[in-house]
């Protein structure tokens, strides 16, 4: 697959901000790194706070999510059809079916309401399939949702570059630490204007993740692929 530095930066922008929204405006929901919901459930327990049953249900709907795009991967290629843009096209019809449930059901008191566990769980399934597309499709830019080993690595080769490198592997570190960098920036981003976007515009927010996967789209149109990872 041609590499296409961008998309995986408007991903990295996209899972922050899709992770910090939803948190705000959810009760607690984490939708892009969904294991963080372990905590949060755990918090929920002992504060007595809502939105236990979403977080319950995130792991097995993102675990679902991944499964389907995978199955649907293989039927894509099968019929010669592009797999990424399909799959980045389904993000799209999730997002903006998450955006019209939160403009028109939010804002949520109750996190355990149905119309905030299936705006929650529609984030979740649009995240799952960002996550399964970037493992496979863009196996070689740093993960857009995951920053704590992108952290660590860059950490580690800072620390290798104050203590010094041969020669030969002074390139290969800094390329790696100049893409992680960016996806750790993108995130932040990602993650602040989402907050900001929250506490200005309430639930308006979600209009911008379609925004953001129509920008994705439209910057893996405008790279050439092979018909097997278009």
């Amino acid at each position: 697959m041609t590499e296409k530095p961008w998309l995986p930066t408007i991903l990295s922008v996209m899972a922050g901000y899709v992770d910090t929204s939803g948190f705000l405006a959810l009760h607690g929901l984490f939708t892009a790194h969904v294991t963080g919901n372990f905590v949060t459930i755990g918090a929920a327990l002992v504060s007595g706070t809502s939105g236990i049953v979403a977080k319950l249900l995130a792991l097995p709907v993102f675990c679902l999510f991944v499964i389907g795009a995978r199955l649907l991967h293989y039927q894509l290629v099968d019929h010669g059809q592009p797999v990424v843009r399909s799959l980045l096209a389904i993000k799209l019809v999730l997002l903006v079916l998450a955006m019209a449930l939160a403009i028109r059901c939010g804002p949520f008191p109750q996190g355990d309401s149905w119309a905030a566990t299936l705006t929650g769980m529609t984030l979740v399934g649009a995240m799952a399939i960002q996550n399964a597309l970037h493992r496979v499709h863009l196996a070689s830019a740093p993960p857009s949702t995951l920053m704590t080993g992108t952290t660590t690595q860059i950490m580690l080769d800072v620390a290798d570059r104050m203590r010094g490198v041969p020669d030969e592997q002074r390139a290969p570190i800094d390329a790696r630490l100049r893409r992680m960098s960016v996806a750790v920036m993108a995130f932040a981003v990602g993650c602040a204007a989402g907050a900001l976007l929250y506490a200005v515009g309430g639930m308006w927010c979600f209009a911008v993740p379609p925004l953001l996967a129509v920008a994705a789209l439209w910057r893996h149109a405008d790279a050439a692929a092979p018909a097997t990872s278009k």
